[in-house]
């Protein structure tokens, strides 16, 4: 089942962020589907996020301080530094409150919220169902004490930790396939073995640039490994889907021998930005085809499907017009498997 909400089609624009994310990635996807003969006549999506979302999710991941400083008035100010929009000189960085038809401070409650109850729910759909795709959620740059890279928390931790306290699941796998490195899911669950993270991505670029491990000094959590990590180096887009395939395999090993079995759920962070048409500049080192865009997705699929893994996907980045294609290819081939 996808599971996606009207509400995420809000524009950032309305808040003043001219970030290129576009609602496309949601709407034209669903009006794709929509339009699929295989699945007219089925039920194939849950229209509304109905997941509650406490304080008491954040803290099992965040720091109190940032926390205080999120629920509190120093919200304004979290958000511009998460999102950049303000400069190193203090100037307004794709960011222009005058065309702001709502005020940042809603930003939090309105879109932040959202999508973490949204992956936690989805989440949750997949261990009844065995599969579930989200079509927000994927804030990976998330670190303990601050957001990061458009990500002001990390819904991917706290919905993963939110089903532990619940009982629900005990060990689990944050897979990431987006353009960037999962940064900050890699900084927070550094000892947490009941949570084994892997990410594959960019070598070059942000957030593992000179100039941000300069900026943020020695400690730089960032650079914080992930259990696996695999970088890809300019002009190696040939090499991706082997090195995934092998990097699969490698978690696999490692989950088994320091858990002796398969994980209880992956959460799979399907970032579409690695896609040649992706309009983002710290995306342009990576360049991969629409056609190995859906060999990767479905690469990922058959190996949790194949191992009976429960699999929660989310849409993590992608940016411009053209990124939409990437989640309709892969939702056209396997949703109306996954209904069967």
């Amino acid at each position: 089942m996808i599971l996606t909400d009207a509400r995420l089609h809000q524009q950032f624009t309305d808040y003043g962020i001219l970030i290129p994310i576009r609602t496309s990635k949601i709407t034209k996807v669903l009006d794709h589907l929509d339009r699929l003969p295989t699945l007219r006549g089925r039920t194939w999506k849950v229209e509304k996020i109905t997941e509650p979302v406490t304080r008491e999710a954040f803290d099992r991941v965040h720091d109190s301080a940032f926390l205080d400083r999120l629920f509190g008035p120093e919200l304004e100010n979290e958000i511009l530094a998460a999102y950049e929009l303000i400069d190193a000189d203090g100037n307004h960085h794709r960011y222009s409150p005058e065309v702001a038809v709502k005020p940042l401070s809603r930003f939090f409650e309105e879109v932040t919220f959202l999508h973490v109850a949204g992956t936690t729910q989805a989440c949750r759909m997949a261990l009844e169902n065995g599969w579930a795709f989200f079509t927000g959620g994927g804030m990976h740059h998330g670190h303990r004490d601050r957001g990061t890279g458009f990500c002001l928390v990390n819904d991917l931790v706290i919905a993963v930790r939110t089903l532990q306290a619940e009982g629900r699941i005990r060990y689990a796998w944050i897979v990431d396939v987006d353009a960037h490195k999962g940064d900050g899911t890699a900084s927070v669950c550094a000892g947490d073995d009941s949570i084994l993270t892997f990410s594959i991505h960019m070598a070059q670029g942000w957030p593992l640039d000179p100039e941000t491990t300069k900026e943020r000094g020695a400690d730089n959590p960032s650079q914080v490994p992930s259990d696996l990590d695999i970088a890809q180096e300019p002009g190696e887009d040939g090499l991706y889907l082997p090195r995934l395939a092998a990097g699969l395999e490698q978690l696999k090993s490692l989950g088994l021998a320091k858990h002796g079995r398969l994980p209880d759920l992956v959460l799979v962070v399907d970032g579409a930005d690695p896609y040649e048409k992706d309009e983002l500049p710290s995306t342009a080192t990576m360049k991969l085809t629409l056609a190995q865009m859906l060999d990767r997705d479905l690469l990922l699929d058959r190996f949790f499907t194949g191992s009976k893994i429960p699999a929660a996907w989310v849409n993590a980045g992608g940016y411009g017009e053209q990124v939409w294609e990437v989640y309709a290819q892969f939702l056209e081939k396997v949703l109306p498997e996954k209904l069967a």
